[in-house]
C-alpha cells in the first residue's frame, strides 16, 4: 500500500510538471509486479498471498480510481477539478456518460436563465434588436468558443404603415361609411394582402378546413364575405386565412375568444381590447425567395411564395368581435361553435340585424421593407467527427417584450452554451460538434433559420445530425408537448427518465409526442432540410398562457403563471435538451431510431388500383433497417471506420424522405411524412378517403401520381439505408 501511495504521489508531481500522468492500469501493473516478485520467492505461502493480492488489488483500484478514472488512448489522465479545466490537451480521454450527466447538472444555473429574460420590444432591423444581437454575440465570444460568427441575409418583411393605419368600418349597402370601429394600431398580420375588402360577416369558428366544409354543407353564402375567426383550434393564422381564401371569402378578421384565451385580467388574462398578432404566410422563410436564399449577392428572378395570401387579414380584439357578431342574423351556429364573447348569441351571418343592409369594410395598408437579418453562431468543435453537427437554436426577435416568444428560448440557449463551454474546459470532449444559434426574423415565419438552411442545404447534407428548437419552451409546467421527427422519439424518452428523477413537477406532468407543425421553429429543418428536429412546449393544463404574440408577453406575467418557478422549470428544460445533446455528441453510434413501425400505411385498394408497391417499398425499408441493426450488433463499433460508415447511413435516412422528384422552389417542404403538398402520405390518404366520402371527387390520375411520388421516395430511402448498390435487394 505504501508503494502504491508513493507511486501515485510521483505521478501527481509529474502531472503538475508536464500536464500528464499515467492511468490506473499502469499504476496497478507496477503494484502487481511487486506482488508477483513476492509470489516467486515465497511459493509456500501461495494460497494466503493470492488472497491478499486479490484483496489489495481491489482496494487499490477503489482507493485510487478517483485520481485516474479517465484514460485516453495514450494513457493520459484528464483531471476533473475546476482549476485544471483549461490545462489538458485535446488528445485527452473520454468520460463516462454518468459523469457527464452529473457535470451537466452541476453547471446549469437557474438564476442565469431568469437574468437573461428582461427585454423590451425588439423586432428585426430595429435599434433595440441590433443591441440585443451585439450583446448575445459578445456573451458567446466571452465563453471562449472555438468559433463565433454572424450570417447575414436581406429579407423582405412586412410592417404596419407609419402614415396610414389599418382600419375597419361599418358601411351601408352603397359602401358609405356609417361608423369606424377603432383598431389597435400595433396589431397586424404580417404578409397580409393589402387593400380593401367589403362584404357581409360570416362567423367561421376556428377557420379550420372542417369548419368551412360544415358551412358549405349548411348552404351559408361565403363568396365575398368577411370571415371572423377565433384564435386557436390547433391551426395557425396562416392556415385560417388560406382556408378562407380557398372558400372564396374576401378578407379575414381574427380575434381571441374567452373560451380559448383567458380574458379576466384579475386572473392572468388578456384585457378585452388586446389583440394577438401573427404572420399569415403559409410557409417558412422569406416569401419572396421561396426555396433559395436571400443573400444580397444573389440575383434570382422575381418570384413569390404560393403561400402568400391574396386576401387581407387583420387581428381584432374580443370587444370588436363581440360588436360585430352580436349584430349578425342568419342560421344558428353548429354545436360546439359557441364561444364566450359577451352579448353574442351565436349565429353565422352573413347579414346584420336591423332595417338597413349593413356590411363591413376592412382596409390593410401594411408596407414591405427589406431588412438585414443577422443570425449569430457559436460552435464547439468535435474531437472525432468535427464535420457532424448537433444544432441548438432559438428565435431572438420579438414584436413585444416577448418573454415566452423569444426571451425563454434565448435564455436557455445562452445557458446551454455556457454550460457546455464549462464542461469542455473541465474535461468533456464532444465526439461531434455543437452549434449554438440565435436566429433573427423568427416572428415572420422563422425567416433567419430557413434562409440559412436554403443557403447551406448542400453543405449541411450528411453533416447536420439533429436540430433542437428552444422557442416557446415554457408556457407552463403541467403538460410537456414534444413535437419531433420520429427518429428522435427514443432519445426524448430516455432523457425524460433521467430528468424525472430530479424534478418533482416532471413526475406530475403528462407527456404528449406529436408531429412537427408548420409554425414550429424546428419544422423547416425536417420538412425542408431533411434533418431530424425537435421542439418542446411546457404548457398549463387548466389555463393557457394568453400573452404570446401580444404586447403583454412580459417576464412578470410568466413568473406569475409559474408562481415564481421560472428558473427551476427553465433549468429542467435545459437539462432535458442538454441530455439529448450529450447523447448525440458522445455516443459512438448515433442514437437515432430509423424504423417506421410507428407509421400507418393504410391505403385502400379499389377501382383496380393496388397499393402493393407502397407496401413493397415499406418492406424493403424495414428489411434495410433490420439488416443495419443486425450488422451493427455483430460489428466492432469501436472501429472508427465502421462507426463512421454506419453513422453516415443513419444520417441519410431523414434526408432521403425528401422527395427528389419535386422542385424545391415550387414545393419547398418535400418531406413525404412531415412536408406539405400532394406528395405526402397524409395527402395520399386524404385523397383515397374520398372513395368513401365523395367518390365523384376522386381523381384517378392524381392518385397514380401521388402513389408514384410517395412510393419512389420511400424506395429511395430504403436503398440509401441498405448501403452500397450491391446490398440492394434486387432478386432475379
Amino acid at each position: 500500500t505504501q508503494l502504491v501511495r508513493e507511486s501515485c504521489q510521483n505521478y501527481k508531481r509529474r502531472e503538475k510538471k508536464d500536464g500528464a500522468c499515467k492511468c490506473k492500469f499502469n499504476l496497478c501493473l507496477q503494484f502487481n509486479s511487486v506482488l508477483l516478485t513476492v509470489l516467486c520467492t515465497l511459493p509456500q505461502l501461495l494460497p494466503c498471498i493470492l488472497s491478499v493480492w486479490s484483496t489489495a488489488f481491489l482496494l487499490g483500484y477503489v482507493a485510487f480510481r478517483g485520481m485516474c478514472r479517465l484514460c485516453g488512448n495514450n494513457g493520459d489522465l484528464i483531471p476533473l477539478s475546476d482549476a485544471a479545466g483549461a490545462q489538458h490537451s485535446a488528445e485527452g480521454g473520454v468520460m463516462y456518460m454518468a459523469e457527464l450527466r452529473e457535470m451537466l447538472k452541476k453547471y446549469l444555473k437557474e438564476e442565469r436563465i431568469e437574468d437573461t429574460l428582461s427585454r423590451a420590444s425588439h423586432p428585426p432591423g430595429s435599434s433595440e434588436g441590433n443591441a440585443v444581437a451585439r450583446e448575445i454575440l459578445q456573451n458567446l465570444q466571452n465563453l471562449r468558443m472555438d468559433h463565433t460568427w454572424t450570417d447575414s441575409h436581406y429579407a423582405t418583411l412586412q410592417f404596419p404603415s407609419r402614415t396610414q393605419p389599418n382600419a375597419l368600418w361599418l358601411v351601408d349597402s352603397e359602401g358609405a361609411e356609417l361608423e369606424e370601429i377603432p383598431l389597435d394600431s400595433e396589431g397586424y398580420c404580417a404578409y397580409s394582402a393589402t387593400g380593401t375588402a367589403t362584404g357581409g360577416v360570416v362567423y367561421v369558428n376556428y377557420g379550420r378546413s372542417e369548419d368551412f366544409e360544415q358551412l358549405r354543407a349548411m348552404g351559408i353564402a361565403l363568396n365575398g364575405s368577411i370571415a371572423v375567426a377565433r384564435v386557436g383550434g390547433a391551426v395557425s393564422f396562416a392556415e385560417k386565412v388560406w382556408h378562407a381564401q380557398e372558400a372564396g371569402l374576401g378578407g379575414v378578421l381574427i380575434s381571441p375568444d374567452p373560451a380559448d384565451v383567458p380574458q379576466d385580467t384579475r386572473r392572468l388574462g388578456l384585457h378585452s381590447n388586446a389583440v394577438i398578432s401573427e404572420h399569415v404566410h403559409l410557409g417558412s422563410g422569406d416569401p419572396f425567395t421561396p426555396g433559395f436564399p436571400s443573400f444580397n449577392h444573389t440575383q434570382f428572378p422575381s418570384t413569390q411564395s404560393s403561400g402568400l395570401p391574396i386576401i387581407p387579414a387583420q387581428p381584432i380584439s374580443a370587444n370588436v368581435a363581440s360588436k360585430l357578431l352580436s349584430q349578425l342574423s342568419g342560421a344558428g351556429c353548429p354545436r360546439g361553435w359557441q364561444g364566450r364573447l359577451p352579448y353574442v348569441q351565436c349565429v353565422l351571418g352573413p347579414g346584420f340585424t336591423g332595417p338597413s343592409e349593413r356590411r363591413v369594410k376592412m382596409a390593410v395598408y401594411n408596407t414591405m421593407k427589406p431588412v438585414l437579418l443577422n443570425n449569430i453562431f457559436a460552435s464547439i468543435e468535435g474531437k472525432v467527427e468535427s464535420d457532424h453537427y448537433i444544432i441548438i437554436g432559438a428565435q431572438r426577435d420579438s414584436w413585444g417584450p416577448g418573454a415566452v416568444k423569444s426571451g425563454v428560448g434565448t435564455a436557455l440557449l445562452m445557458e446551454l452554451a455556457r454550460t457546455f463551454s464549462n464542461m469542455v474546459e473541465n474535461g468533456f470532449y464532444p465526439r461531434r460538434s455543437l452549434l449554438f444559434v440565435s436566429w433573427d426574423g423568427g416572428e415572420f415565419g422563422n425567416v433567419g433559420a430557413t434562409e440559412w438552411l436554403e443557403g447551406y442545404l448542400t453543405m449541411l447534407h450528411l453533416k447536420a445530425v439533429a436540430y433542437f428548437s428552444l422557442d416557446q419552451a415554457i408556457l407552463g409546467d403541467d403538460i410537456l408537448s414534444v413535437y419531433t421527427s420520429p427518429l428522435l422519439a427514443d432519445l426524448i424518452e430516455g432523457a425524460l427518465k433521467q430528468v424525472c428523477v430530479s424534478y418533482s413537477f416532471f413526475l406530475q406532468s403528462s407527456v404528449a409526442v406529436k408531429p412537427l407543425y408548420l409554425n414550429s421553429g424546428a419544422y423547416s429543418f425536417t420538412a425542408f432540410g431533411g434533418v431530424p428536429a425537435m421542439q418542446l412546449h411546457f404548457t398549463e393544463e387548466a389555463r393557457s398562457y394568453p400573452f404570446v404574440n401580444t404586447q403583454l408577453d412580459s417576464v412578470g406575467r410568466l413568473q406569475e403563471l409559474l408562481q415564481g418557478r421560472l428558473g427551476s422549470v427553465g433549468r429542467a428544460v435545459a437539462e432535458l435538451v442538454g441530455l439529448m445533446v450529450l447523447r448525440l455528441s458522445y455516443d459512438q453510434l448515433l442514437p437515432l431510431d430509423v424504423t417506421l413501425s410507428h407509421l400507418s400505411f393504410s391505403v385502400c385498394q379499389s377501382r383496380g388500383l393496388s397499393p402493393q408497391w407502397v407496401f413493397s417499398a415499406r418492406g424493403d425499408y424495414s428489411r434495410a433497417a433490420k439488416n443495419l441493426h443486425e450488422a451493427i450488433k455483430n460489428s466492432d463499433i469501436q472501429d472508427e471506420r465502421l462507426a463512421r460508415l454506419y453513422n453516415t447511413r443513419i444520417m441519410r435516412v431523414e434526408y432521403y424522405f425528401l422527395s427528389q422528384y419535386l422542385s424545391v422552389v415550387e414545393t419547398p417542404f418535400r418531406h413525404v411524412f412531415n412536408g406539405r403538398g400532394d406528395h405526402t402520405l397524409s395527402a395520399l390518404a386524404d385523397h383515397v378517403s374520398l372513395l368513401r366520402s365523395a367518390p365523384h371527387l376522386f381523381d384517378e390520375a392524381r392518385f397514380r401520381r401521388q402513389l408514384a411520388l410517395f412510393t419512389w421516395t420511400l424506395q429511395g430511402a430504403a436503398n440509401a439505408l441498405s448501403g452500397d448498390v450491391w446490398n440492394i435487394d434486387n432478386p432475379l
